[in-house]
């Protein structure tokens, strides 16, 4: 649920009185501008990824500002695009589906599905009409990401080759795609990657109508969003590599929204080092068990800036659970003490759809504001 909207910053908004809840900092104008640099850099068709943050003010916003498709992984994820946008075209791209999931995807009017193997690719073409996208997607050994996505998704080279011949003699219409991993921060790799799928399909013989470079672009976290020119750069250095170039499409999820987002947590507790926050990893702040931590601000009550020299902190979430806790410690202001909330920057990806009510904790607030 959204607040009434707020003209200024989250900090002047805590030193109104934030309550005690956690809340959801959201910037429509920095979400806008995020869209508008893909919109204008990006040499084809930007899509959203909706797993990133499937909140529905996010999805009309993007829907209202121009975005015509969507990347979308379960019928859930489907049924509330149709909902908010239902006239933009959905890109089915998990590559794992049962059959009640494609059956779900071709009620919805799907316009592009995924495979990454023969046996998923047999339950598509007994189920899509001939003529329907399906885009193989296959995986590299590059760098340059804070995690690999092919250790669970895609075809070696070699396999993928195999497959886009069979998507075409079958009578469907043949597309690649792959995602160079999250945070990826190597505008190369997806060079590297388009120059791949070149010669995927010289090997397998067949002109694919698209490519889809995935996601993977980079989200700052600290308060001001990376430039993506040099990515946008290489992406179109990489498709010169086809001897007849394909429409591209690209599905940023965290490189679009994260930078629109930050996140207000109260200090519950002081106990010496160690400090006790109103959320943890089962909500808001589950992805720093795998990730580096963003730009942290702390506000007193009253809206002054914590500015002490810092100290380690050891950092406990609300639950009664011991591995509710951001791993190793963080350094923060000497001076924190309880009621104080620390702000997290860069907080709009992965926060609404990963956050659980274990042990009755996981509410928050949403709240916008005109910056951050």
């Amino acid at each position: 649920m959204f607040d009434a909207p707020i003209p200024r910053d989250p900090v002047a908004h805590m030193a109104a009185g934030a309550g005690d809840v956690p809340v959801h900092y959201f910037s429509p104008a920095a979400l806008d501008r995020r869209l508008a640099s893909f919109g204008s850099g990006f040499p084809g068709l930007v899509t959203y990824a909706v797993k990133a943050n499937p909140d529905e003010q996010v999805i009309a916003r993007l829907c209202a500002g121009g975005m015509t498709a969507f990347d979308v992984a379960s019928p859930e994820e489907i049924a509330l695009v149709r909902r908010l946008c239902p006239g933009a075209a959905l890109h089915y791209n998990n590559p794992v589906r049962s059959r009640g999931e494609i059956a779900a995807g071709l009620a919805a009017g799907v316009a592009s599905w995924s495979v990454d193997c023969a046996g998923e690719l047999d339950k598509l073409t007994d189920l899509l009409p001939q003529g329907a996208e399906i885009a193989v997607r296959f995986k590299l050994p590059v760098a340059g990401a804070a995690y690999d996505f092919g250790a669970k998704f895609g075809a070696e080279p070699e396999e993928a080759a195999e497959l886009l011949a069979v998507v075409a003699a079958r009578g469907y219409g043949p597309a690649l795609t792959f995602h160079v991993g999250t945070q990826n921060t190597d505008p190369g790799a997806w060079e590297t990657y388009l120059t791949a799928a070149a010669d995927i399909a010289r090997r397998a013989g067949v002109r694919p109508g698209r490519v889809n470079v995935g996601g993977g672009f980079p989200a700052a976290r600290d308060g001001g969003a990376p430039d993506l020119a040099p990515f946008f750069a290489a992406i179109r250095r990489g498709a010169a590599a086809f001897d007849t170039s394909p429409a591209l499409v690209c599905e940023p999820g965290r490189g679009l929204v994260a930078d629109a987002f930050a996140y207000g947590v109260e200090v519950k507790s002081v106990r010496g080092s160690a400090i006790y926050l109103a959320d943890g990893i089962y909500g808001g702040l589950s992805e720093f068990v795998s990730f580096a931590l963003p730009r942290i601000r702390v506000v007193a009550p009253g809206g002054a800036l914590r500015t002490a020299p810092p100290r380690p902190r050891t950092v406990w979430g609300p639950t009664c659970d011991s591995l509710d806790r951001i791993p190793g410690e963080v350094t923060l202001p000497g001076d924190l003490a309880e009621g104080d909330w620390l702000l997290f920057d860069g907080m709009g990806a992965y926060l609404n759809g990963v956050t659980t009510t274990f042990n009755g904790y996981g509410a928050r607030r949403t709240v916008e504001v005109d910056r951050l």
